[in-house]
């Protein structure tokens, strides 16, 4: 900020100079121009001729002066005009929405309509159940206090007895004209109220006579029944009200701006606690304090310096200076604005209880896999959602918090499409996924080495299938494929075979971390994460030991969407929600164990990770969502493998070893060998599994094993020299020993 006081900077120096020692006694008339001219100048001074200059100075200037001894002129005294223009600034603003995001999302908007009619559903309900058997017994109850309340009632008026206090304290302090004018008053009210009394008392009674001897039988019980409950509610004690609340509010303090300001001074910022101690606010509120679904947002300005990721790691701390539970405080990073903005969400209720979620596709017919499946919802009651194709998801945590529901939300997702193949593995052998086998394509459960080779062998079906997916994609036409990726209406060609596959394996770690399949398991689901992608093959992997033994990181540093819930440390953090997450902040730590089971945090399927409570799906209705898949199937024709009683090996399909394969094609005299050659003859060698491929799926198919390409010269076919990509024997050689333990590499 320019001080008040640089604009007169100049003037004061140059005064300073004229009367300064040495200076001529009339002194002399400076021209502020020049001057200004020359503190724009070079500092470099010119050389002096004159054969009078003074004694010479140093040919070394201290660092922080120029040359002539004066300071050097950093920020001109020029104003000049920078940044955008007011247009500019205009098409920058950011507009509010003119409608709350509620209403103008359908499914939100229905989600609130169901909510309210809920609502009045179950305070009718409640009150009318309480009816007879609650609110009219107590009515009678209490009908004849009312009865006397009344009676008793009707004679304070009558007698005037509302002013005797008042007549009494003017006869106590001798006011005898006050007295007299009371009495006076009381006298003209007592006898036209007695006139009204008597006539009251024999209009009741020849009423009651009617109802009792001339009135019909309805009549009389109407009437009775008024009398009852209109001496019933006359007999109700004011502490004690006839019915109940059928909802009653959670009452929470409304965040204000003070509250805040409290509350982040104490979290152990240095800017913003030493502003505050100084009487400012230390941070800085960029729009109203507002109301957004069950709870409050307050868009802040951080100090400079800080980040949003400085204010997750003291969550704790936060949550404790705006009293309120750790599950009502979300401070997030606003992703279109810069690392200092901060989104802090607190709501009102504790997001661990919120009770279960219930899944928007419980009810559906189908789904649609190249949609997003939901998934959830955020602190804020805002459903979240995860797009599997084109994806892999990876979820971790420590056993009992929440992993194997999920997995049952995604694989239920998928197998509300009929056109999915599902190929399901749960190597815990608790028979968590067991009501889905109906509409699987392969299915095992159990943690032995058979079904532990079975979940193997499946890695190494659909690496096959990935390169045969390859062939076939690269010879589709460019009008009907032109990304060259499976879409939906490539999907729906059944004769091409490229439908959506999902293969899910729970408790992937017993796996890849198996003696004797394992090594061979990760390199082929690597494989698969990183070309199948764009085939339409989804992996869905969950861990409860993320680690490099029990995941490999090829397999955690490639997966695309990736889903944390409570965690053990920073390592296995990261290990799901990538490198650095835990230093930026984005801690599954912070979840409770227990309390917070079902809350992680989702990478991937947003701009920035979220905290998500997933959906819950029991046991019976993941049962009731596999028969209605099953029946879709079933009409539809696309039932296969497992789910029509098929034994393994007929869908086991050929088997291949890679490796193995190109070392036969590459004999032992031939060092150096272009990977078009090793293509064409892998074609010949196995066409239904290499048909089709080119050089550059060779490169990539051994890319995951470290078999890096490189220039080789060789001839053509034609007789020309040419340098081509290709790789050399010993390389492969060294890969299949390293793959084999060194047992029978050549």
């Amino acid at each position: 900020m320019k001080h008040p006081d640089d604009d007169n900077e100049l003037f004061n120096r140059l005064e300073a100079e004229m009367t300064s020692f040495g200076a001529p006694p009339g002194g002399e008339v400076v021209d502020l121009g020049k001057a200004r001219t020359a503190r724009g100048e070079s500092t470099d001074p010119a050389p002096d001729s004159s054969a009078d200059s003074g004694p010479s100075q140093s040919a070394d200037p201290e660092p922080t002066e120029s040359p002539d001894g004066r300071p050097t002129l950093v920020d001109s005294t020029v104003p000049t005009v920078s940044g955008p223009g007011v247009i500019d600034r205009i098409k920058n603003s950011k507009r509010l929405d003119v409608f709350p995001a509620w209403l103008k999302s359908a499914a939100e908007f229905r989600e609130a309509l169901g909510w309210l009619a809920g609502h009045a559903w179950h305070t009718v309900a409640f009150h009318a159940v309480r009816v007879p058997f609650v609110y009219l017994p107590k009515l009678a109850w209490r009908a004849p206090r009312g009865a006397l309340n009344t009676l008793g009632r009707v004679g304070r008026w009558s007698v005037d007895a509302e002013g005797e206090a008042l007549r009494q304290y003017t006869a106590t302090n001798e006011q005898v004209d006050e007295y007299l004018k009371l009495s006076r008053q009381r006298d003209r009210r007592v006898r036209l109220r007695m006139i009204l009394t008597i006539l009251g008392a024999v209009f009741a009674l020849g009423t009651a006579l009617f109802l009792v001897y001339g009135a019909e039988p309805m009549t009389q019980v109407i009437a009775a029944a008024v009398a009852v409950l209109g001496c019933g509610l006359a007999g109700a004690p004011a502490d004690a009200p006839l019915a109940t609340r059928a909802v009653i509010k959670t009452e929470v303090q409304k965040l204000t701006s003070d509250i805040v300001v409290k509350a982040m001074a104490s979290i152990g910022i240095g800017q913003i606690a030493s502003a505050v101690a100084k009487g400012q606010d230390g941070i800085k509120f960029v729009s109203p304090i507002t109301r957004e679904g069950p709870g409050w947002r307050a868009d802040i300005d951080l100090p400079l310096g800080v980040t949003v990721a400085d204010v997750a790691d003291r969550r704790s701390r936060l949550a404790s200076g705006l009293r309120r539970p750790l599950g009502c405080v979300w401070p997030d990073a606003d992703p279109n604005e810069h690392e200092g903005r901060l989104i802090l969400w607190v709501g009102d209720r504790d997001l661990s209880k919120t009770g279960i979620v219930k899944w928007q596709l419980a009810s559906a017919r189908r789904h649609d896999i190249f949609k997003r499946n939901p998934f959830g919802i955020d602190p804020r009651g805002r459903a979240q959602s995860v797009p599997m194709i084109q994806h892999n998801i990876l979820i971790g945590s420590l056993p009992g918090q929440g992993k194997t529901a999920s997995v049952r939300v995604l694989a239920c997702g998928a197998a509300l499409d009929p056109s999915v193949e599902l190929w399901l593995h749960e190597n815990k052998g608790t028979g968590d996924l067991d009501s889905l086998e109906c509409v699987s394509h392969r299915f095992v459960s159990g943690i032995d080495d058979d079904s532990i080779k079975y979940a193997a062998d499946s890695l190494k079906l659909l690496r096959a299938e990935v390169m045969r997916r390859a062939g076939v994609i690269k010879k589709l036409p460019r009008d009907l494929c032109p990304d060259k990726r499976i879409t939906r209406s490539i999907a729906d060609k059944r004769s091409l075979k490229l439908w959506p596959l999902v293969g899910v394996f729970d408790e992937c770690q017993n796996l890849f971390a198996h003696p004797k399949y394992g090594k061979q398991a990760g390199d082929d689901a690597e494989f698969i994460i990183k070309l199948g992608r764009a085939l339409g093959v989804i992996l869905i992997l969950a861990t409860q030991r993320p680690d490099k033994d029990s995941l490999p990181t090829g397999i955690s540093g490639n997966v695309s969407i990736r889903f944390a819930l409570k965690v053990a440390g920073q390592v296995e953090n990261d290990m799901i929600l990538g490198t650095s997450a835990y230093k930026n902040g984005v801690r599954a730590t912070s979840f409770r164990p227990e309390i917070d089971a079902g809350n992680g945090y989702l990478a991937g399927a947003t701009a920035l990770p979220v905290v998500v409570r997933t959906a819950y799906l029991d046991d019976n209705a993941t049962h009731a969502i596999a028969q209605r898949a099953h029946a879709l199937r079933k009409a539809e024709g696309t039932l296969s493998g497992h789910a029509l009683g098929e034994d393994a090996e007929s869908t086991a399909g050929p088997s291949y070893d890679l490796l193995a394969d190109v070392a036969a094609v590459v004999p032992a005299s031939e060092n150096r060998v272009w990977n078009e050659r090793i293509a064409a003859r892998l074609a010949e060698l196995r066409p239904e599994i290499y048909g089709g491929w080119k050089g550059e799926n060779v490169t990539s198919a051994l890319k995951p094993h470290g078999i890096k390409t490189t220039g080789v010269a060789g001839t053509t076919d034609d007789g020309e020299r040419t340098t081509r990509r290709g790789i050399v024997r010993d390389d492969l050689m060294a890969a299949i020993a390293e793959r084999d333990g060194n047992r029978g590499a050549a």
